[in-house]
């Protein structure tokens, strides 16, 4: 008898014992991963510290009762530093930060097509919620290059300009370069809606809210509605929701190409995402190099477009197209310009004397390139599109002799011939914007111009 009372005894000893240490184990878990708010210079948050990633998602609670969702972003002094993704938030010293996810996982699947989305992934349409089937990384998953497959087909993007004079692959990278005004995206709204892909993903990020919803309410009208996805961060959101919202579009577009589909990704503007970057380098310290920007954005750029392209053994493919803003009309040394020509496949240049000119889209044929156009095209095309490039450069090069009166018919053959096919070429240059032109219906007007 006294044998099962001390076995008791201990079992209740124990049971009491183990209870203690699940407790202090919970206690010091809470402790472990929670904070205070010790100081706020701008939006840049500074906590006591506790044990987390950068990139992990947390939770401020402030005085009011109101949850803002923040994200870590670095470490300094023992200190976490810590973002919020909402801006004129009213946070005090010593609101509790708590940690709400360690990763950070975009939800993808075919429920995405016809939808409207912020950079968090929540609805802006009036749709319903999203009931996603699976999950990926917002940041990617790495690919071996030699694993991915070769461009090897033309997507028709219903521009006959774009698709005789600077030929885009299903699987290219190219960027569309152009000062403020120029007509970005009008010509953006003109791809999306006449483009082949069987996927289009568009993230407009740091757009004026009225653009927004206009070109949403353009693409989300037209026939492709039902392969379309928008991730719209409208320029007053915070930067770091600017750059989870082309992180997002990215992951979206990989997972349709991992699935096998040919996925069109339009990313207006890569610069506002640079300069959303530039905004969370500066807070944490970073020192600004060229023009004030820091190194992580020249180091965002591309982790941003090597992502995309044709997947691993010609699985699906990604073509993307980055709209980027030259300040000042600079198409030449601006930093962010520079760096995305030097990463991408190809761009396309819109010139602003052609826009004052009436030409719509303005493309600047002979500043624009495909550096793998003449790998997709025939021969004959290659001769016709060098020709018409060659008249085009001719003729904007004694445009000036040519206002002034000083031009002699005779003196010299290219400059005749562009003078006389100048008002065909400018016809052929010009596309109303819900007019669509196939790749062959292209080609065949290119070569009845040059004959």
């Amino acid at each position: 008898m006294k044998t099962e009372m001390r076995i008791e005894n201990v079992g209740s000893i124990l049971g009491r014992a183990l209870q203690h240490a699940e407790a202090d184990v919970a206690l010091r878990t809470e402790t472990q991963f929670s904070g205070q708010v010790l100081a706020c210079n701008g939006q840049l948050i500074e906590s006591s510290p506790f044990p987390a990633s950068i990139g992990s998602q947390c939770t401020i609670k402030t005085r009011q009762g109101i949850n803002v969702k923040a994200e870590i972003i670095g470490f300094k002094e023992n200190k976490n530093l810590i973002f919020p993704y909402e801006n004129n938030s009213e946070i005090y010293s010593g609101d509790e930060i708590c940690l709400s996810g360690m990763s950070k996982d975009v939800e993808v699947g075919s429920d995405l097509l016809g939808r409207v989305i912020d950079g968090l992934g929540q609805p802006l349409d009036d749709k319903g919620p999203i009931r996603s089937t699976s999950k990926v990384s917002i940041n990617g998953e790495y690919i071996n290059p030699f694993d991915r497959g070769e461009i090897t087909s033309v997507l028709n993007v219903g521009i006959k300009s774009i698709n005789a004079l600077t030929t885009i692959g299903c699987g290219q990278r190219i960027g569309i370069i152009a000062g403020s005004g120029v007509g970005k995206s009008v010509l953006l709204s003109m791809i999306t809606q006449n483009s082949e892909a069987e996927v289009i993903v568009v993230g407009l990020i740091g757009e004026r809210g009225r653009e927004l919803a206009t070109f949403t309410r353009e693409i989300t009208a037209s026939h492709s509605n039902n392969k379309v996805v928008i991730v719209a961060v409208p320029a007053d959101q915070s930067p770091l929701l600017r750059i989870q919202g082309a992180k997002r579009a990215t992951s979206i577009a990989e997972h349709f190409r991992d699935e096998g589909k040919k996925v069109l990704l339009i990313l207006d503007s890569l610069t506002r995402v640079a300069h959303a970057q530039r905004e969370l380098g500066l807070a944490v310290g970073e020192q600004p190099t060229s023009r004030g920007y820091p190194p992580s954005v020249i180091s965002l750029i591309p982790a941003l477009i090597e992502r995309t392209g044709v997947g691993v053994k010609s699985t699906g493919s990604i073509t993307s197209i980055y709209t980027i803003l030259a300040d000042g009309d600079d198409t030449v040394s601006d930093p962010i310009v520079d760096n995305a020509r030097a990463i991408l496949d190809g761009h396309i240049i819109l010139s602003r004397k052609l826009a004052q000119q009436g030409i719509y889209p303005a493309i600047d044929v002979g500043n624009s390139i495909s550096r793998i156009m003449i790998d997709l095209i025939t021969p004959e095309q290659a001769k016709n599109a060098q020709t018409l490039r060659k008249l085009i450069s001719v003729y904007q090069e004694n445009q000036d002799l040519l206002l002034m009166g000083g031009y002699v018919q005779g003196q010299d053959a290219d400059l005749d011939q562009a003078v006389q096919k100048w008002p065909d070429i400018v016809k052929f240059l010009h596309q109303d914007k819900n007019a669509k032109f196939s790749f062959s219906d292209a080609n065949k007007m290119m070569s009845e111009l040059v004959a």
